[in-house]
């Protein structure tokens, strides 16, 4: 086990290594100038060249990009072209809601899926089935934003149940608090799950059918146990493999999508922060933002490949 780990430490070490050179190679490629758009269309030719200057823009890729992984190394992200605060403490902000956000999608995310899911493996062929199978193949057509739109046209517009946007903040004294933090999120979240709940319940009823074929379900079964209690003490732990491995993916892409649906909701969050910095041109906290979501993304694979050997035994870790 002492061994499979080091090994993913050092794939996780190189991936993000290979990660953080094409996310800057990406954006320097990019055309236009973050002194002049910081400026504006009617600054000097000489004001542009002096901000162009301090901000160390004139400087040779190569170092500029050493820099960087130098500052990462030791905790400093540089600072913000745009707000002029350590991009540290602009991302660390922001993850204060965008983590919880995506958190509360995966939650729903996870119950709704495996509840249908198992619930259409269990009604195999049957009206119960295709049912679930349907909405699933509808919840993945819709487009996130969207159903972002609707749920503020319904819940926040037509019912006024919820605010249309905005945070109040996790803190009574800002005039927020926990519940109507929770409750500004809640359809923020249910917005990002639908889509994701739709593709695991798909997984989860086919990993449930595939397992329940084998020969070692059919022996329990054989032995007296009825369905329901072969499902539950045979099925599902080697049914969760495929599905873990999914949802690690799926948090990952939570975070990821919060990007449009923060920006429908008017959230202060991570993605509200990248789209931005994209219009400030503000590279550097671009730069910070999206090598944070893929080390997230390489972190996530690296504790569901471990989990693979906590969920079936027969998993040996030297073998994945």
């Amino acid at each position: 086990m002492a061994i499979f780990l080091i090994k993913r430490l050092l794939t996780l070490l190189t991936t993000l290594l290979a990660a953080s050179a094409v996310v800057f190679l990406v954006l320097e490629i990019l055309p236009g100038n973050a002194a002049q758009v910081l400026l504006g269309p009617d600054a000097s030719p000489e004001a542009v060249v002096e901000l162009t200057q301090q901000l160390g823009l004139d400087q040779p890729a190569l170092s500029r990009y050493l820099h960087w992984i130098g500052g990462l190394v030791r905790g400093d992200m540089g600072t913000s072209y745009a707000y002029g605060s350590p991009v540290g403490e602009l991302i660390f902000e922001r993850l204060a809601l965008t983590i919880p956000l995506a958190i509360m999608a995966m939650l729903f995310t996870t119950l709704i899926a495996l509840a249908a899911g198992i619930y259409a493996a269990s009604r195999h062929n049957r009206l119960g089935d295709v049912g679930v199978m349907g909405l699933a193949q509808i919840g993945i057509a819709i487009p996130n934003f969207w159903f972002a739109i609707l749920l503020i046209l319904v819940f926040s517009v037509k019912l006024q149940w919820f605010s249309a946007g905005g945070f109040p903040g996790w803190s009574a004294d800002d005039g927020g608090g926990l519940l109507p933090a929770l409750q500004a999120l809640l359809l923020p979240a249910i917005s990002l799950a639908v889509v994701q709940a739709a593709i695991l319940a798909r997984i989860t009823r086919s990993a449930v059918l595939d397992v329940s074929r084998e020969d070692f379900v059919r022996t329990a079964r054989a032995k007296g146990l009825t369905e329901r209690a072969a499902l539950w003490r045979h099925v599902l732990r080697n049914a969760m493999i495929p599905v873990v491995t999914v949802m690690g993916l799926q948090f990952a892409n939570l975070l990821a999508g919060t990007i449009v649906v923060e920006n429908v909701f008017y959230l202060p969050g991570l993605g509200r922060l990248i789209f931005q910095s994209i219009a400030n041109r503000d590279l550097i906290v671009v730069r910070n933002c999206v090598l944070l979501l893929a080390a997230m993304v390489v972190v996530v694979n690296f504790v569901v490949d471990v989990l693979y050997a906590v969920i079936d035994p027969r998993v040996k870790a030297g073998e994945l």
